[in-house]
């Protein structure tokens, strides 16, 4: 756990920087096989395929919020040093150009920082993947008493059988239904390997199972990959924290707890 720890840790503040698979594991005191098996085993991507996505995610954060400064500028602050170089790896993460992304995309927080597993008895393989949403904490307690609608894919482990690839478009076709059935003041972001949220501006419960029913509606819908079609279900159900006072780790396990029982 520590290991893991560290080597996510070291990503984060060398995001920029022009680092390996081998400059994480040296970092760490272990070995470069030894970093990726445990990492493959517990996260399902190897430490580079992570890496990138934890960049495009960064780059695609800042497309956004920062739309007059130039793509190869973008480029060159995750280590590209070419918009070919740049826009392929975005493509291949976003499923589009980073000029489309900027122009037609509605950002969403789906490839957040993983952090390291919580022990589960002496398995931690075994434990719920978790990630770090604390980012959104101020936006929590701002609409603390506003509905949440919940998402969780079905079948993505099948889904990842075919390929990763195919994985990462079966997250992304998730996250496009949920923002499409939302409005812009909605904010989408990822808490799971499978499971997405949105938080809505609205206190008014009629108007999350709005969001719902719309999202429900595509259920069983297709995406392609490669020529061929894929089915997606979501199971989805609604919720809002019902605490006296807003704490992180009640809202993140209230979620995970309303999206076990949605199946």
């Amino acid at each position: 756990m520590s290991l893991l720890a560290d080597a996510l840790e070291y990503v984060e503040c060398h995001i920029g920087d022009e680092i390996r698979t081998e400059d994480i594991a040296a970092a760490c005191y272990c070995s470069k096989s030894k970093l990726e098996k445990l990492f493959r085993c517990v996260n399902g991507i190897s430490v580079h395929d992570y890496l990138v996505r934890r960049r495009m995610m960064r780059a695609a954060r800042m497309l956004r919020e920062q739309p007059e400064r130039p793509i190869l500028e973008i480029a060159l602050c995750y280590g590209y040093s070419t918009n070919e170089s740049f826009t392929r790896a975005f493509r291949n993460v976003w499923n589009c150009n980073p000029s489309e992304f900027r122009s037609g995309e509605r950002f969403s927080e789906i490839y957040p920082r993983l952090l390291a597993p919580i022990m589960k008895g002496d398995d931690f393989m075994k434990g719920r993947k978790q990630v770090d949403i604390s980012e959104l904490y101020d936006l929590f307690v701002t609409r603390r008493n506003c509905w949440f609608v919940c998402c969780d894919t079905r079948s993505l482990t099948s889904i990842n059988e075919i390929s990763h690839r195919a994985g990462d478009l079966a997250l992304l076709e998730t996250m496009r239904r949920m923002c499409d059935a939302a409005r812009e003041e909605d904010v989408v972001f990822r808490i799971g390997g499978d499971e997405f949220v949105l938080l809505t501006d609205s206190e008014n419960r009629e108007y999350a199972e709005k969001v719902a029913d719309q999202v429900r509606s595509h259920e069983g819908e297709c995406f392609e990959f490669e020529g061929t079609q894929i089915k997606l279900g979501l199971r989805v159900s609604v919720t809002r924290f019902e605490g006296e006072r807003m704490k992180y780790d009640e809202l993140f396990a209230g979620l995970h707890k309303v999206l076990q029982e949605a199946r």
